[in-house]
């Protein structure tokens, strides 16, 4: 019998071997994906291509790009069969895995220079928060001045470094690093799978979850980075809290799942520095594993001789969930910290409006396995594969409670409306899809192979299950761009920072902001980062690191800036009679006043288009207009110059 003496440093070397193997192998597929999304986007930059919006050239060489990847995938999944040589194998399924990432989102918008959805809508606020840390290495928020950021800002931060690395702007690198961050996030996420499975299944299961995550998460990069990786993270919390072969006084040759519980508490760790929702839910979904393993053991318990203390059968389990929630805890204050120290000494907003957003597909329970569709195919496949696999499946076990943690989820935050407020279920389904995808990789693998065994194993059955896995995935992939087209167009039809529009086109007001950045500048005569700006067009804040005084809307204004109460003053502003008056006003802000107005010019009226918040109507923001008229800036102190459509006025105090 082996002494517990013994036992521990050979836990312990295992626990060692296993770590620096996993960790060496993620940091040499890391670094191969940027080497392919880094040449890939480099090699579509050179050529002057026709926008996407007018022209099929850029999808059909998309096409190109998935059939070569493909290739590539299935010769590695070969290798990997014959299990010779591994080095192959896996080099083949790191750069197809990285290049059908990078050959999918960059090849469609290889003739602009911003990413899906342009600087519209949402991404106007990301891009803003990745120009605010080009600027400087701080934690600070997007938009409001001396404030610590509410918003994760991990991937963001990542990001605004690189581009201050490469001396480019913020909203120029977003592109190539949000699709460079998919890359690297789809291998780590094959990297995890091959550690857990079989590496011929590493590949096909990693290749499902990255079609369907690029397809329906990939907009918001930042998140879809956490969709790609929460699949193998679930089987591996669950193998680190329900280990079924202690209980029979085995596991002596293993390192009893702590380093599952690394991974575990290292992955909630990230993922609290990059996306909130999406941490909570991964959360949840690990007390539950804990909760039912809990319930494992003290029923093995009741069925056996009681030898063993309640407590003492639990432990282990309770054990290696507090251990993954210290580790993500002391993770996530790198960049939770400043805020919760702030938080103490200033109260936060009454009004959680970051979760007042109900559309349709929120009050309802997402089914995409009834939908009727490829993917709707996959999912079904998957859900019976889960009911099916429930009690013999480790994966199963831990997808299927991923599966349900989210539509617990969905119906607490449809009951929450009852409360005034959302659990924003509805962003939970890319989610969801491809937990369902994974699990309908698996169902056909061993769907296959079981229908191959019942039928006594025909010479041809094989060929034509892989034929039909090849047709149904180079169906779904080459129709990503078909399914990503509005976003794609938007990033044609956006004006960027440079003031181009990448279709050609005339392009609109915000070809002026260079201009107004410059007059900024020689007028304040201060550097961006200590001037604050009062102004409803905040794209021109996402291009240069200027400080708001307002955010565009309050779900994502920080909680400690009181939004409605600055939204206040804005008005009283406008409705002052006396240029002396605003500067008194100005002096007495209660949050650090305006340094310039970028105000939209109506005659001798200068407007500034607002929006509050009017959940629970759909949509949550109505916009209104808070005038001032021209004569209240009349005051030396302040300077007026007009530049098309808009007129910037600094102030001189």
């Amino acid at each position: 019998m082996t002494s517990v003496s013994s036992e521990r440093p050979g836990r312990a070397a295992i626990f060692g071997r296993l770590v620096g193997s996993g960790l060496g192998e993620a940091a040499l597929a890391a670094l191969v994906a940027l080497v392919v999304a880094g040449v890939g986007l480099t090699a579509f930059a050179t050529v002057h291509w026709p926008a996407f919006n007018s022209s099929n050239v850029t999808r059909a060489l998309t096409t190109v790009g998935q059939v070569v990847c493909a290739v590539a995938l299935i010769a590695a999944i070969w290798l990997a069969r014959r299990q010779r040589p591994r080095w192959l194998a896996k080099l083949l399924a790191w750069a197809g895995i990285s290049g059908f990432v990078t050959v999918t989102l960059g090849m469609p918008l290889a003739a602009t220079k911003l990413y899906l959805l342009g600087v519209s809508v949402d991404q106007e606020f990301r891009t803003e928060y990745l120009t605010r840390f080009t600027d400087t290495a701080a934690l600070r928020d997007m938009t409001y001045a001396d404030l610590p950021p509410f918003y994760p800002a991990g991937w963001f931060w990542i990001g605004g470094r690189v581009a201050h690395l490469l001396g480019r702007p913020g909203w120029e690198i977003f592109k190539p690093y949000a699709i460079a961050s998919l890359a690297v996030a789809a291998v780590l996420g094959y990297v995890l799978w091959s550690k857990l499975i079989r590496a011929d299944w590493a590949i096909a299961v990693s290749a499902a979850v990255t079609v369907v995550a690029l397809t329906y998460a990939a907009p918001e990069a930042y998140s879809a980075v956490l969709v790609i990786l929460l699949p193998p993270v679930l089987v591996l919390a669950w193998g680190a809290l329900y280990r079924p072969v202690e209980y029979a006084g085995g596991g002596e040759s293993t390192a009893g799942g702590w380093g599952a519980v690394l991974g575990t508490g290292l992955f909630l760790g990230v993922s609290a520095t990059f996306y909130t929702l999406y941490t909570v839910v991964a959360a949840c979904a690990v007390g539950l594993m804990a909760l039912l393993a809990c319930a494992a053991a003290l029923w093995r318990r009741h069925g056996r001789r009681a030898d063993r203390s309640r407590f003492a059968l639990l432990w282990p389990i309770l054990s290696r969930l507090i251990a993954i929630g210290v580790i993500a805890g002391c993770i996530a204050l790198v960049t939770w910290a400043p805020y919760l120290l702030e938080l103490v000494s200033k109260p936060a907003a009454k009004s959680g409006s970051a979760l007042h957003y109900l559309p349709e597909s929120g009050a309802e329970l997402p089914l995409p396995m009834a939908d009727f569709s490829l993917l709707g195919a996959l999912c079904l496949l998957g859900t019976v594969w889960l009911v099916v696999r429930a009690a013999s499946s480790r994966r199963a076990q831990a997808l299927g409670i991923g599966v349900v943690a989210i539509y617990l989820w969905a119906l607490l935050s449809m009951a929450a409306t009852a409360a005034g407020t959302t659990l924003l279920s509805f962003r939970l389904e890319p989610v969801l899809q491809v937990l369902l995808a994974a699990a309908g990789a698996f169902g056909f693998v061993e769907g296959a192979r079981a229908i191959y065994r019942a039928c006594n194993e025909p010479n041809r059955f094989r060929v034509a299950a892989v034929a039909l896995a090849i047709i149904g995935g180079l169906a779904f992939a080459q129709n990503i761009p078909t399914v990503l087209t509005p976003e794609i167009t938007t990033a044609y039809t956006d004006t960027d920072g440079a003031g181009n529009r990448a279709d050609q086109r005339d392009p609109s007001a915000v070809s002026h902001y260079r201009e107004i950045d410059a007059k900024l500048l020689a007028q304040t005569g201060r550097p961006r980062a200590e001037t604050v700006v009062l102004t409803a067009d905040t794209s021109f804040l996402a291009f240069y690191p200027y400080y708001g005084f307002q955010a565009l809307t309050s779900h994502y204004a920080n909680m400690l800036a009181d939004f409605s109460g600055r939204a206040a003053v804005i008005d009283s502003w406008s409705k002052l009679d006396t240029s002396a008056a605003l500067l008194d006003a100005l002096d007495r802000s209660p949050w650090r006043a305006p340094d310039a107005f970028l105000f939209r010019r109506e005659g001798q009226t200068y407007t500034l288009r607002l929006a509050r918040d009017v959940y629970p109507n759909d949509p949550n923001v109505q916009r209104y207009t808070v005038s001032f008229p021209a004569e209240l800036f009349a005051d030396p102190h302040f300077t007026a110059t007009d530049i098309g459509p808009f007129t910037l006025i600094t102030v001189r105090r």
